[in-house]
């Protein structure tokens, strides 16, 4: 059985660094595709960044783009977002997701399309 923990939250102030880690298990995962999504309070939950375990494919939301960076430890099972420069705005339970995809497609920024998410990790930028 598949499983993702997320670690790596915390409070940080805007302008501030975090690094998050995404640790997989229960698969051989060199066919997935990992990505990282936030829920904000009072808001829906949303794409963040992706890529693909096999590959170097990356994709990242716009208000990512620049400031925010996915990588892998393929040794580690392990998937990493580094998050330079936060916003207040960023502020939002982070969740990682996992599912059996090999080549990425923009559909992959739906998280309708992954089937195993962790338990979220927090993440707050005070300002």
């Amino acid at each position: 059985q598949v499983e993702v923990v997320e670690s790596g939250g915390g409070l940080v102030q805007a302008g501030g660094s975090l690094r998050l880690s995404c640790t997989a298990s229960g698969h051989t995962f060199s066919t997935y595709t990992m990505a990282w999504f936030r829920r904000a309070p009072g808001k829906e939950r949303e794409f963040v960044a992706a890529i693909t375990w096999g590959g170097d494919s990356a994709d990242y939301t716009d208000s990512a783009k620049g400031r925010f960076t996915i990588s892998k430890d393929a040794a580690e099972n392990t998937v990493y977002l580094q998050m330079n420069s936060l916003k207040p705005e960023d502020t939002a339970v982070y969740y990682c997701a996992a599912r059996d995809a090999m080549y990425y497609s923009d559909s992959l920024r739906e998280e309708r399309e992954y089937d195993y998410w962790g338990q979220g990790t927090q993440v707050t930028v005070s300002s």
